[in-house]
């Protein structure tokens, strides 16, 4: 599916923070058949890859300054970044980016929600976002993991007007989207009750599926080319799902939609 903007609160960008740039660049473009741009110095080595022409996602250099390890993460869209971040810390959340106008391509920030998971925001300038989902080496779907759930659900109502559904609220399975269904626009993210299977020590995180055809063969190619298969496919209600790692430890998800 094609789309200009995504609407306000729902997952609008994705971008890579790895500490090896130029093997990324590799392991992602063999992968997903992703092309990548040259790195601008004017954002500090930041650069986009994208799909048959199309802007799918970004990627920033982790020189370990920052302490942070490698690994994807999400933006939601929206009207007022600053607004916004105000909203979030007056229910209690830790800024992590404040915000900040990224020339005349938008506004970025990022923030802690209830559980603690890292969230990004952007204000959409000359940059409106990823412009495919939910087809071949494109983004798929966006879900949070995380053991505050009640919580995190009215902070994403409240914080970024969530349009909120309830798919499950068994003991089993808490699950509420963004949006609902599956007809366009339909549902576009996710979060859990991970709290029955969430490791101690494992934080609660924002985690991004791509799309693929055979998720089995992706991750055949995934180790092929270095990286590794952190949950081997299985099928679920929601397509053959699977969990793999790059080069460099960044974890992502595989989503290959049901026969």
């Amino acid at each position: 599916m094609r789309r200009e903007t995504a609407p306000i609160g729902a997952p609008c960008w994705t971008d890579l923070f790895t500490s090896d740039t130029e093997r990324s660049r590799a392991f992602y473009g063999e992968t997903f058949g992703w092309t990548a741009e040259d790195p601008s110095e004017e954002f500090g080595g930041y650069f986009n890859f994208s799909k048959d022409g199309v802007l799918v996602a970004g990627c920033m250099g982790n020189d370990g300054s920052s302490g942070a390890p490698d690994g994807w993460s999400v933006h939601l869209a929206v009207r007022d970044a600053a607004a916004t971040v105000d909203a979030a810390t007056a229910v209690g959340s830790q800024v992590i980016v404040p915000p900040m106008a990224v020339g005349p391509l938008g506004t970025m920030a990022s923030v802690t929600d209830p559980g603690g998971a890292v969230i990004g925001m952007w204000q959409p300038g000359e940059h409106k976002g990823f412009g495919i989902l939910d087809e071949p080496g494109a983004p798929s779907w966006f879900e949070l993991h995380t053991r505050d759930y009640d919580k995190s659900v009215q902070f994403y109502k409240d914080v970024f007007a969530w349009d909120a559904h309830t798919v499950s609220d068994s003991p089993e399975f808490r699950y509420t989207t963004y949006g609902e269904g599956d007809k366009a626009p339909g549902a576009l993210a996710g979060i859990m009750d991970a709290s029955a299977f969430l490791p101690d020590g494992v934080p609660a995180a924002w985690h991004v599926y791509f799309f693929t055809e055979n998720a089995d063969k992706t991750l055949a190619q995934v180790t092929d080319l270095g990286g590794s298969i952190v949950q081997a496919a299985e099928d679920t209600p929601y397509g053959r799902l699977a969990t793999a790692s790059d080069p460099t430890g960044a974890v992502f998800k595989l989503r290959q939609s049901q026969a």
